[in-house]
């Protein structure tokens, strides 16, 4: 396993082909180092005293200690320990901490190329077990790179005016495919090590330059990253943990990029397209049944602490709150416990968590996002958002004024009352918040991806069979 600093040191290492705000930047560039840090977190949790255990596991493949961040989950209990890393690392970032999306990713590729190899007699599965060795040695970093631009939805790929709009084959020989068009939306793609490509849909006989799966080193030639970074605001005098944190996301341009074979794990079987598309989102949807709980967890303590700052913790409508917060959580949290536990062992000896769970608990937390979100602005007030900017805290004349009139329980002191209305603001009107708002709605699918799925699993006839014995009808 390597540490923060030789993650760091190896994003320096990368060629530049990150373009941001019209120039081409750094890896370490000061607005991508936010994103930086939330994945520094994943590193000195899986090497420091605390929390090893949680965060490390042994690789079926080597035998050897891994990050558990890089490992292929092959029990119930990986998929718990999975889901309680996810908790606890996103609790400690304040919001999502990221790093899932590759191990997803990864979970996804081991399930499917075994299937594929299965029904053509190809060598996708044994080109993974190359790939994912090296990968976990490397202790590396991987983007989920699956959302393409899509163009008109109401067409499929080959029917829109641009082929070019999902991600597809434009040529192959003896040595690999060369690939062409954008994914978007893709987080960490600036400080990750390798971008791993899948399709984002199922995908018809006539589809086949578009059922592609490969991953490539995030610096590869004719690869280009263009990048928005979101952070908290950054502090002045008030310095905390929050606002050293922040992601990035990123269009994704493959413009006639070669691909080599031994990188390739998918390409022209149209019939798994849709299988690695919706095989990747279980597993991300499970994850997120440990993420939006540790989400809830950071709302319940704002509202509380909140409360409590304001003198008003004992009042029934934040009592109610807490209560119906507590129980999105735990439900989100309890329906990833019973995906690891109904969950089914794939032909690669790879388990699959159950997909009925998964997005039952996704979609829980996705359409009360902006419920949760709305307590905590109720409870907080206008102040955090209207407030004055933090120099004029620290201004001799203008400073004792605000202090003086922004004091409500006289117990807790000035600054930590600043503290915590600077932070409400941070969550709830920075642009920042919005783009996780937005994250937690959308991300691993959103609700009416999940909608899907459970009806396409889900067995209403059985559940029409019981009321028909009830009422004694008989066909």
């Amino acid at each position: 396993m390597r540490t923060s600093e030789e993650y760091l040191e190896s994003l320096r290492s990368m060629k530049l082909n990150v373009y941001m705000g019209g120039e081409i930047v750094k890896r370490d560039d000061p607005r991508i180092v936010p994103g930086i840090n939330v994945m520094r977190i994943t590193y000195d949790m899986a090497g420091g005293p605390e929390n090893t255990e949680l965060f490390t596991a042994v690789s079926q493949y080597t035998g050897e200690k891994i990050n558990r961040f890089c490992n292929v989950c092959d029990s119930v209990d990986d998929l718990l320990n999975k889901q309680r890393m996810i908790r606890t690392g996103t609790r400690l970032a304040g919001f999502c901490i990221q790093r899932c999306m590759g191990m997803d990713t990864l979970n996804a590729l081991s399930i499917v190329t075994k299937e594929i190899d299965d029904a053509h007699g190809t060598e996708y599965y044994q080109r993974f077990l190359e790939f994912i060795k090296k990968y976990q040695k490397k202790d590396q970093i991987a983007a989920a790179v699956q959302t393409d631009a899509k163009g008109d939805r109401s067409k499929r790929p080959h029917e829109q005016v641009d082929p070019d709009l999902h991600v597809r084959v434009v040529s192959q020989n003896k040595d690999g495919i060369v690939v062409r068009g954008a994914k978007e939306d893709i987080t960490m793609a600036s400080y990750c090590d390798e971008l791993v490509v899948f399709p984002t849909r199922t995908l018809t006989a006539e589809e086949k330059q578009w059922a592609v799966t490969f991953a490539i080193p995030a610096d590869w030639d004719n690869i280009y990253i263009i990048n928005r970074a979101s952070a908290p605001r950054e502090r002045k005098f008030l310095k905390a943990p929050l606002n050293t944190y922040g992601s990035s996301d990123a269009m994704v341009v493959f413009d006639d990029t070669f691909i080599p074979w031994e990188r390739v794990f998918m390409c022209g079987e149209h019939e798994f397209g849709g299988r690695m598309a919706l095989t990747f989102a279980t597993s991300h949807r499970h994850s997120y049944c440990g993420c939006k709980p540790a989400v809830e967890d950071v709302i319940m303590g704002l509202i509380a602490l909140t409360a409590e700052y304001y003198g008003v913790e004992g009042k029934h409508h934040i009592r109610e709150k807490l209560a119906h917060l507590a129980g999105i959580a735990e439900l989100v949290y309890a329906a990833g416990i019973a995906a690891a536990v109904e969950s089914t062992k794939s032909s690669s000896g790879t388990q699959v968590p159950g997909a009925i769970y998964c997005n039952v608990g996704r979609r829980l937390a996705g359409e009360n996002t902006y419920d949760s979100w709305g307590m905590v602005a109720d409870v907080a007030g206008g102040f955090p958002v209207t407030m004055p900017f933090e120099e004029d805290y620290f201004d001799p004349k203008m400073g004792p004024f605000i202090n003086k009139y922004t004091v409500r329980n006289p117990k807790v002191s000035v600054e930590n009352m600043h503290r915590l209305q600077r932070t409400l603001s941070d969550y709830l009107s920075s642009s920042w918040a919005g783009v996780w708002q937005v994250a937690d709605v959308h991300g691993g699918g959103s609700p009416v991806m999940e909608t899907i799925a459970i009806l396409a699993n889900y067995d209403f006839e059985e559940r029409k069979e019981v009321v028909k014995r009830l009422a004694g009808i008989r066909d």
